[in-house]
């Protein structure tokens, strides 16, 4: 089960949108270069990185809604993994670093430009299962490129240095 990183975003300044970039290291801490405005909800280490499903996207696009790239704050947007393949628990390889998936990214209404009528709960996993961003906890740090490779690692495999 393979995927490819098709977008990396951050935000020195916190909020949304999230801006472009072609490299991001994803640290224990945190993508540097990303400021979280509201720490409570975002952030930290079970929450270092947000990440989006490219297939998403496109659905919400292709429902009218003015969703892009960034827009809705995820840190990296990924292609081609199975759907319904991401769920808490998931451990993923992306390039050389190691994430594992700790929950959805319940929407709130700093994303609601992103959406027809500002309706944000359309990407939200409660509304719809699997329709959602998902937060990520670092296993290992490393630098993300456009076009690394995004694996599913099975629950056998052991998680750790590779």
């Amino acid at each position: 089960m393979h995927g490819v990183v098709v977008g990396l975003h951050v935000n020195p300044e916190g909020g949304v949108p999230k801006h472009p970039v072609e490299h991001l290291r994803v640290e224990t801490k945190g993508c540097v270069g990303d400021k979280q405005n509201d720490v409570r909800y975002h952030g930290g280490p079970t929450r270092a990185v947000c990440l989006m499903e490219h297939r998403i996207m496109t659905m919400l696009q292709e429902q009218g809604h003015p969703i892009g790239p960034g827009t809705t704050g995820e840190n990296l947007l990924v292609d081609g993994l199975p759907a319904g393949s991401l769920e808490p628990g998931t451990v993923l390889q992306v390039g050389s670093s190691m994430m594992r998936i700790t929950t959805d990214a319940p929407p709130c209404k700093t994303i609601r430009a992103s959406f027809s009528n500002h309706e944000f709960k359309a990407l939200s996993h409660k509304q719809t299962k699997g329709v959602t961003r998902w937060y990520a906890e670092v296993l290992e740090e490393a630098t993300v490129n456009l076009g690394d490779p995004v694996s599913i690692i099975s629950g056998d495999e052991p998680v750790g240095s590779r």
